[in-house]
């Protein structure tokens, strides 16, 4: 999988969210450091390595000081499905790749590959879950009905599209939730 660096034939966006509510970790997972590096930024960065353009996504009210612009999501609600369809509807090519905050160590390269793997799909995603992930804007009807009814559970939103499944690696889609995950 970390070999074959897919072939990408159209332009992607790289869309991150950080716009979660950190309730288990204390704080603001997106200024959380791994290396001395926040997860925003740090995954800002693989986001930049893997696609030609990265959009931020969150709540403007939380004013993170983070060194790129963070686009409001325009909504009052802390849910990774409201995030993941401002992105869509923010991004400037029809396909994105959407990664939480709390996944630091996930690769340009598996980004590329999620990518790939949704050429012909509305959405691809690894076995563990829908994020990260790639979705197409084809997406947007189902996500922002769901979203239209209070059914914020983006893993069934996402059962619900034509979506491909990328096998899992473990060590790089290991989700942050407390401080006690940190390595």
């Amino acid at each position: 999988l970390h070999g074959a660096v897919a072939d990408l034939a159209e332009p992607v966006t790289g869309v991150l969210l950080v716009g979660g509510a950190s309730r288990r970790f204390g704080s603001p997972k997106a200024l959380a450091e791994l290396d001395g590096e926040p997860f925003a930024v740090r995954i800002h960065r693989t986001l930049a390595e893997a696609f030609p353009h990265v959009v931020a996504v969150g709540k403007a009210a939380d004013r993170l000081d983070l060194p790129f612009p963070v686009e409001d999501d325009g909504s009052e609600l802390r849910a990774a499905l409201v995030g993941l369809v401002a992105g869509l509807r923010l991004s400037p090519t029809e396909l994105a790749v959407v990664v939480p905050t709390d996944v630091p160590f996930v690769t340009a390269d598996y980004l590329r590959v999620l990518a790939a793997a949704a050429r012909e799909a509305t959405a691809a995603h690894p076995e563990s879950g829908p994020l990260p992930g790639a979705y197409r804007r084809a997406a947007l009807p189902v996500l922002e009905r769901r979203l239209a009814a209070g059914e914020l559970a983006l893993r069934d939103a996402a059962a619900e599209l034509e979506a491909r499944v990328v096998p899992d690696d473990q060590e790089l889609l290991r989700n942050v939730n407390t401080p006690a995950d940190l390595p």
